[in-house]
């Protein structure tokens, strides 16, 4: 018998900053200049227990917490074991960009929800997990003037702009079996769906020529599946070696682009041109590209554990480069599809998980970094990311229910060039919750 209901709120906190080259202005509920390729920015983690650790979690074998980025986890739990998993991020980016010479710097605050995830027991050895997470997001503004005098003389002051703003979110649902003690694998069914708005404009600001603008918006769907497996292999008494693997299947990308181009004035609006396409019959197909991930841990029994792990994902046959709505045309900067990597590691430590006088010694205390190489180049230039983690899971009430706390400090973009650089705070904080199902009393 199901004894609690855990309802959870969450809203979304909105700002508005400019920059040179790229600036925005208006309400997002994430933002980065680079997001405007593509289907934007992919997160680093989903919850606030997995980013503790710098993002690991291939190999993660913890009965008490819910991991979701291996499918093979789910099924190391308490039999009887209800758990929940929530999170919310708020990260606070300063910008920094050279441009024509010039030095300029801004900043922006954002609060987004990381993800959701309920698991529950079908067997003694079988488990399910069902939940919600952001797949990608999508928010910048920028605008420019044209610099090149005979355009000028020949046309007038001209001013370039674009903006964009949208979100993909992931529904999941999976199966986790554990037919031996050491060895489970699991499978995952996601569905991912959202719809995207860009627009990009061409303004004549001095002479009485209309403006020109060209605009997306991008209804999107995609089927897919992922798959996991773990094996731990006891080394002497309290040690042991987790192993595990990630394979999410690329998903060709379903749904609609509506476009439209019209000229825009005082007197009216024209449309020049028009279409609706339905992206699973436009040639080349658009996919999301599938992953591999891999990773190795080493624990201490109830004390101590150290985890790496690496992803990849290749997106260089996206289809994104030429596709319509996709390939950020119009943007001040070339963007090009690429391999997107990444390297995380993590550690944890529990002084004494069942120490009844002394409350710090219970806490589970984190520590991780990452390195991170984006599925897009910038005018040839690869972009980067990489941080440090810190973070704590904090016991409260009976069992392992918890208010799992991280900081992560990091640098994106990239490390050279006169191209933007994001240096970020980002906080975040989840519910890791937990209860007995159909315990049964019994009387002498």
């Amino acid at each position: 018998m199901l004894r609690r209901t855990y309802s959870i709120l969450a809203a979304a906190l909105l700002a508005a900053f400019s920059l040179p080259a790229f600036a925005q202005s208006g309400e997002y509920s994430s933002y980065s200049p680079y997001s405007i390729f593509g289907v934007g920015n992919l997160p680093h983690s989903y919850s606030a227990y997995n980013y503790s650790m710098g993002g690991v979690g291939v190999a993660s074998r913890n009965h008490r917490y819910l991991n979701t980025m291996n499918p093979a986890a789910v099924a190391v739990r308490d039999s009887l074991a209800l758990m929940i998993d929530f999170s919310v991020f708020n990260t606070n980016t300063i910008y920094r960009q050279t441009y024509d010479g010039n030095s300029y710097k801004s900043a922006n605050n954002n609060t987004n929800i990381g993800g959701f995830a309920v698991s529950f027991p079908i067997w003694n050895k079988l488990a399910m997990v069902i939940g919600m997470r952001p797949y990608s997001s999508i928010g910048y503004n920028f605008a420019m003037k044209e610099t090149d005098p005979h355009v000028i003389a020949a046309n007038g002051n001209i001013e370039y702009s674009g903006a964009g703003e949208g979100s993909l979110y992931n529904i999941f649902g999976g199966l986790s079996l554990a037919p031996g003690k050491r060895f489970s694998i699991g499978a995952e069914a996601e569905y991912i769906f959202g719809k995207v708005e860009k627009n990009y404009a061409q303004n004549f600001v001095s002479t009485g020529y209309n403006e020109v603008r060209d605009d997306y918006t991008l209804t999107l769907n995609a089927f897919t599946g992922k798959f996991g497996v773990q094996y731990e292999q006891p080394v002497g008494k309290d040690f042991s070696l987790t192993f595990g693997a990630t394979y999410q299947l690329a998903a060709r990308v379903g749904g609609f682009n509506e476009y439209s181009r019209y000229s825009s004035g005082s007197v009216q609006n024209i449309i020049i041109n028009s279409y609706s396409d339905t992206l699973r019959k436009v040639s080349p197909a658009i996919y999301l590209a599938g992953e591999l991930g891999v990773g190795i841990a080493f624990e201490v029994k109830g004390k101590f554990r150290g985890e790496f792990d690496y992803l990849r994902s290749d997106w260089t046959r996206s289809g994104m480069d030429s596709a319509k709505g996709f390939c950020a045309s119009g943007a001040p900067q070339s963007f090009a599809t690429s391999v997107r990597e990444s390297y995380r590691m993590g550690f944890e430590y529990v002084p004494n998980l069942n120490d009844v006088r002394y409350y710090g010694k219970r806490i589970a205390y984190r520590a991780g970094a990452y390195y991170n190489k984006d599925y897009f180049t910038v005018a040839g230039n690869t972009v980067n990311s990489a941080g440090i983690t810190l973070g704590a899971t904090l016991p409260v009430f009976r069992w392992y229910n918890g208010v799992t706390v991280m900081v992560d400090i990091g640098q994106r973009g990239p490390f050279k060039g006169d191209l933007v650089r994001e240096n970020y705070f980002r906080v975040g904080v989840g519910a890791n919750l937990f209860d007995i199902w159909f315990q049964k009393p019994r009387y002498n």
